[in-house]
This record gives C-alpha cells, sequence and structure tokens, in this order.
C-alpha cells in the first residue's frame, strides 16, 4: 500500500489517491506504515498539497527543520552563535529570501510587460529590530522596537531615472511586501 508507494522510485505511471490526513493526525492507528510520516521526506512531501507548506524538525541538531511544499524541500536552522548548527538559513533569512525574491520576479514581470530592457534585479535586505522614529523615552522599553526591513534594490539595464524610479515603487507591490505591510491575521490550531 502506501509504505511500498512512498518508498518508491517514480515511474510516471503510478499514481496514489488518498486521505493523508488520517495519517497525519492519528499516525498510530497506522502503526505498520513501514515508515515514519513526520519524519520521512516522501510521507512530509504528501502532506503539503494544495497550497500548504509543512514544516517539521528533523530531530538532528537542536534547531533544524525541513521545509517542504510538495515540490521542494530545504532546510532551516539557526547560526553555531545561536546553538544551531547553520545547516540553512533561519526564519528571519528565510523572510528576507521570500521579500527578496518575490520583489526581483516583480520588478521582471513589469519591466518585461513595458518591453524595457532589465538584464538583472539585484536585492539586498537586511531585518532589525529599532525604535520608532516617534518614541520619546524609549530605551529600555522593548515594546516600543518596531521590526525594520532595509532593502536595497539595484536593476541591471539600460533604464532611464523615470523607468528606475517607476520600477521602485513596483517593488512595493509584490504580494510578499504587501502581506508583510497589513495587517496579518494567524490562526493557529491543534492538530
Amino acid at each position: 500500500g502506501a509504505a511500498e508507494l512512498v518508498k518508491s522510485a517514480p515511474d510516471g505511471y503510478t499514481l496514489m489517491i488518498g486521505s493523508m490526513v488520517d495519517y497525519s493526525i492519528a499516525p498510530h492507528i497506522h502503526a505498520n506504515l513501514g515508515f515514519d510520516m513526520r519524519r520521512d521526506m516522501a510521507g512530509l512531501q504528501a502532506l503539503a498539497t494544495g497550497g500548504t507548506v509543512v514544516v517539521a524538525s528533523t530531530g538532528q541538531g537542536k534547531f533544524e527543520q525541513v521545509l517542504v511544499d510538495g515540490r521542494h524541500s530545504l532546510l532551516a536552522d539557526e547560526p553555531a552563535s545561536a546553538g544551531g548548527a547553520d545547516v540553512g538559513p533561519g526564519p528571519y533569512e528565510l523572510l528576507l529570501m521570500a521579500l527578496g525574491s518575490c520583489t526581483s520576479m516583480t520588478i521582471h514581470l513589469y519591466a518585461a510587460r513595458k518591453q524595457w530592457p532589465v538584464e538583472q534585479v539585484v536585492v539586498r535586505l537586511r531585518h532589525s529590530r529599532v525604535y520608532a522614529e516617534d518614541c520619546a523615552e524609549c530605551e529600555g522599553n522593548a515594546r516600543a522596537m518596531i521590526d525594520r526591513i532595509d532593502r536595497a534594490i539595484e536593476v541591471v539595464g539600460a533604464l532611464d531615472a523615470e523607468q528606475r524610479s517607476r520600477l521602485l515603487q513596483i517593488a512595493n507591490q509584490c504580494p510578499v511586501h504587501r502581506t508583510l505591510s497589513s495587517k496579518i491575521d494567524i490562526k493557529t490550531t491543534a492538530v
């Protein structure tokens, strides 16, 4: 059944259709799967369907996590200076990478639609915690701190000043930028 299919090499013909929800919610019901749904990469990939991303600790190191989206996988960790093994980017680095990649893609799409000669977009980002500008007497008050992302965008190509200015405006319209700048409602449930 499922154990053999998950462990088998892709053949281009075999398709498994079914719900993996009961395996992930109550794996003790299916104790003889032949793989650990929470540790096996193929099992985790099977859970990441329909726009769902799955993040699970790997059991390796203090902070190491595997991130899967059904098609891709990567590792996240903390740097050695924070007690991790540095086998992958940290959470804030992943957040910055999401914003940077979305920014670059959005600029490329807009420039292509306008037929502007953009050869490359390089986005450099840094996250920090700073005091709000209008906060008097903030020193030592952690609640007065705000998150700041500094983003520097280099657009390579034969563009005039007006085109470059417009591309910087377009950068602020990338979907990840809009998500990060809006009110975010995160609903957490226990499984």
